[in-house]
């Protein structure tokens, strides 16, 4: 049913054709993957990339427009094309609020990139604390009964601020989508424990979290983590859900184990609105987490009413609206359609994809030996700012490598390439950071010691 209805599927990121106009030339490139905001020549959104340029030998007027090139590309191309017209569309669509306090200088060392804000009027905002800011936004989609938390990889300095941010929201689960280094770049401090023995308190926040359980499957792992709070002694039991095959600013391997993994976190009652809003990050809380909550949307709305009048594109400009720059690449987007298309299948269903998802789930009885996730590294405990924080420190940890999604184009191939070399000069920047600002606590430290008043004979 949904097969030979793709193309109308596909053809709904856009609401007028008129606006979604794509010129051809062989030696034009298309400048996407870049999480910088710059100028643009449609009014400037944050996250908002320059729109696609021109080249100078081609006008309006000698333009392809989508019919011209439904008869003269393969039907995938067609497809691409139509993707990275509509994804620019929403930039270009998306709407622009205020982020100021995200900018105040007390709080830019609570933010892992630079360019990654939390709009003022949707960012969460901590209770009973001298600072309630952390880069994390509540997304809200009222029709679909649907509330999630998007917010960046914890640092080292704002693990206990999660945790805060996780109890006072009633939070249930936690879904991560990241591995703690890709690349050989940290995206993530470690935020929870990995032996059932290790217990982390964050101090400034007065909270402990320990491990009671671990079940890891092929390509996601499920930690159950008890979070209590010192002060009052309660104690909660939180569901982590951790995908660990996902590539920064790629996408998975396929739909179906995507679509299995999501179905996971909904069989636990976690994305529920009996309970608080679901916390999903990546890094940055905007590409992948964008991604696993305009699927899981979308999905839901499907299930509501006819699928075919599910505007994709319209809910995802409408999630923009509460974290910008959501969905960071056209392969995000175009792999956020067909992972909603195999999901509707397997929700109408399609025997096909029923029988497919079920060897699947057998597949997940055992880890892979081949495409086993790697273990967590070994914890030390450290003091920083007054909290017990687990720190990666195993030195023959392995070199861990995701490579980019190979479906990419080769058109975008050096964009991508652009951009994944800023975020490491941005990590690299962040990490030095705050060496220097342990070793200027150490070195207070000291001094205060050395200053302090001897104990002598009089």
């Amino acid at each position: 049913m949904f097969g030979h209805r793709l193309d109308s599927m596909i053809s709904g990121i856009f609401s007028n054709r008129t606006e979604s106009v794509i010129f051809v030339t062989t030696s034009a490139r298309w400048p996407f993957g870049d999480r910088s905001p710059r100028p643009c020549r449609a009014p400037a959104t944050p996250g908002c990339g320059p729109a696609p340029r021109r080249p100078r030998d081609v006008t309006p007027e000698s333009g392809v427009g989508l019919d011209g090139l439904r008869g003269s590309l393969p039907g995938q191309d067609v497809m691409w094309f139509c993707v990275m017209a509509g994804y620019y569309e929403i930039r270009h669509k998306s709407s622009d609020y205020p982020h100021r306090v995200a900018k105040y200088p007390e709080n830019r060392n609570r933010n892992r990139y630079r360019d990654v804000s939390p709009y003022d009027h949707s960012r969460v905002k901590l209770q009973n604390t001298e600072n309630d800011y952390i880069n994390a936004s509540l997304v809200v989609i009222e029709e679909a009964q649907r509330y999630y938390i998007l917010t960046q990889g914890p640092l080292p300095n704002t693990c206990c601020h999660f945790w805060l941010m996780v109890w006072q929201q009633q939070t249930k689960a936690v879904v991560m989508l990241n591995r703690i280094v890709e690349k050989e770049s940290v995206k993530c401090a470690q935020y929870w424990p990995t032996k059932k023995e290790d217990v982390m308190t964050f101090n400034e926040t007065g909270f402990r979290v320990r491990l009671v359980s671990e079940d890891v499957k092929s390509y996601y792992t499920v930690h159950l983590l008890q979070l209590e709070n010192i002060n009052s002694g309660e104690s909660r039991m939180i569901s982590h859900f951790h995908y660990t095959t996902w590539p920064d600013f790629g996408v998975p391997e396929s739909p179906a184990s995507f679509l299995n993994f999501l179905f996971k976190v909904r069989e636990s009652g976690s994305l529920s609105p009996e309970h608080g809003p679901a916390v999903v990050h990546c890094s940055a809380g905007i590409g992948r987490s964008g991604t696993f909550s305009l699927v899981d949307t979308c999905l839901v709305l499907m299930e509501k009413k006819d699928p075919f009048s599910v505007d994709i594109k319209k809910v995802l400009l409408d999630m923009r609206k509460y974290r910008m720059g959501l969905i960071q690449t056209p392969d995000q987007l175009r792999f956020s359609y067909m992972a909603v298309i195999e999901g509707a299948k397997f929700i109408m269903g399609d025997s096909t994809i029923q029988e497919r998802w079920k060897e699947l789930s057998k597949e997940d009885q055992a880890p892979s030996s081949e495409q086993s996730p790697p273990r967590p590294t070994k914890i030390t405990t450290e003091k920083y700012n007054g909290n017990s924080v687990g720190l990666e420190n195993n030195d023959q940890m392995e070199k861990i490598n995701t490579d980019l999604s190979t479906k990419v184009q080769d058109i975008v191939d050096g964009n991508i390439e652009n951009s994944v070399r800023k975020r490491l000069r941005e990590d690299r920047r962040a990490q030095t950071a705050q060496k220097l600002q342990q070793m200027k606590q150490k070195l207070n430290e000291t001094e205060r010691k050395r200053k302090r008043p001897r104990l002598t004979d009089t």
